[in-house]
């Protein structure tokens, strides 16, 4: 099974007291103290049971790929006591309903037509409103997130700033966006992202400088390769990721797919990047049911999956890749895949995957965030 399976940016008290203790002088920098102080009093605000958190979802979507979802007080509800917070995004790409295609029957979802995606930037309004909808108590239990730009698109980093200028304290990162996926990237009108391209680098960038958690979906190999021991576009990624030392990147699924397995030594793969300094800023998601399927296919894969948890313990995060749910089970299905995994580590390794590395980035995140906004006002 060793096929199958083989944080610097995190605000520190001391740092938080040394932002919080600028000498003040312009009233641009006055701003950025008020607002420092005001997310170091609630960013890390928790349900009052808090005692009974057992799980932040780092990769939740609120709505699916016809922009269709609950509102975000049922999902506040579903939350109850037991979640302490989640990352709250759309999905970027709206799922084109051609009569021509499909007829009368309208599809939901992207593997129900062949008819194409496009980029559906009012999504990134839309959660906004949601957010804004909720109670300043509320909304210490969010962390929105923005989606709705193109990657190839070298205005896209100009969308993220507009977002967080038409929206002020609402925002803490951008994605979940993709670049390479199984059976979406050839859908996507105007056509496929690419990691090559320096509007992504732009994007990147612009997110460390404001602070912005970023969660990459990027598959590491193409559907059915020949020889998994070369994936196809692992040295891009590694070359994008080490591009951009100052932003905090959260790879989605460890590059996994729905038919992307994983690589010859993904664990080892992993690895080697999570022990290289250059990557100090890399962490990975261990979101969606399918992935899950994968890390505890077997005891082996059981095995080699805690071990690699444990090893870095500090660099992983739980996520649902929840879309849309309207029930707990609809929910939390991912949580129960990975009871085994669970059961396999030792409870400082899980409590940190499960809550404490999602705490810690998005905290940092809010903190910088609101310092750019403060800084930036128009």
């Amino acid at each position: 099974m060793e096929h199958l399976l083989s944080g610097r940016h995190a605000a520190s008290a001391s740092t938080l007291h040394g932002l919080l203790m600028i000498d003040c002088l312009s009233p641009r920098w006055r701003r950025a103290t008020v607002v420092l102080a005001w997310v170091s009093s609630t960013g890390s605000a928790q349900p009052a049971s808090a005692t009974r958190v057992t799980l932040n979802d780092s990769h939740f979507h609120i709505t699916n790929y016809i922009q269709k979802g609950p509102d975000v007080h049922d999902i506040l509800r579903l939350m109850g006591d037991s979640v302490g917070r989640v990352a709250l995004f759309g999905i970027p790409l709206q799922q084109e309903w051609l009569e021509a295609v499909s007829g009368t029957n309208a599809p939901t979802y992207y593997l129900h037509s062949d008819a194409p995606l496009y980029y559906y930037s009012f999504t990134d309004a839309y959660i906004a409103m949601q957010y804004r909808s909720l109670t300043r108590e509320q909304q210490a239990r969010f962390d929105p997130m923005i989606t709705g730009f193109n990657p190839r698109d070298m205005y896209a980093a100009e969308h993220i700033r507009r977002v967080l200028r038409t929206f002020p304290g609402v925002f803490s990162g951008i994605g979940e966006f993709t670049i390479h996926k199984e059976f979406v990237s050839d859908k996507v009108r105007p056509g496929p992202a690419s990691l090559l391209t320096p509007a992504l680098d732009s994007v990147l960038a612009f997110a460390g400088e404001a602070g912005m958690v970023v969660i990459l979906h990027n598959d590491m190999d193409v559907p059915f390769p020949s020889d998994t021991s070369k994936p196809a576009y692992i040295n891009q990624m590694r070359a994008l990721i080490k591009r951009h030392p100052n932003t905090t990147i959260i790879w989605a699924h460890t590059g996994l797919g729905r038919v992307v397995r994983p690589v010859t030594g993904h664990a080892a793969v992993i690895a080697a990047m999570l022990e290289d300094p250059a990557f100090s800023h890399l962490y990975f998601d261990i979101s969606w049911d399918v992935v899950a399927k994968y890390l505890v296919a077997s005891p082996e894969a059981v095995r080699i999956s805690a071990a690699l948890l444990e090893r870095f313990p500090d660099r992983f995060l739980f996520g649902t890749d929840a879309v849309a749910p309207t029930t707990a089970a609809a929910w939390f299905t991912t949580d129960e895949v990975y009871a085994p995994l669970w059961r396999a580590l030792r409870t400082d390794t899980r409590d940190k995957v499960r809550r404490k590395n999602y705490e810690r980035l998005f905290d940092a995140a809010r903190l910088r965030v609101r310092a750019w906004e403060a800084a930036h006002q128009q």
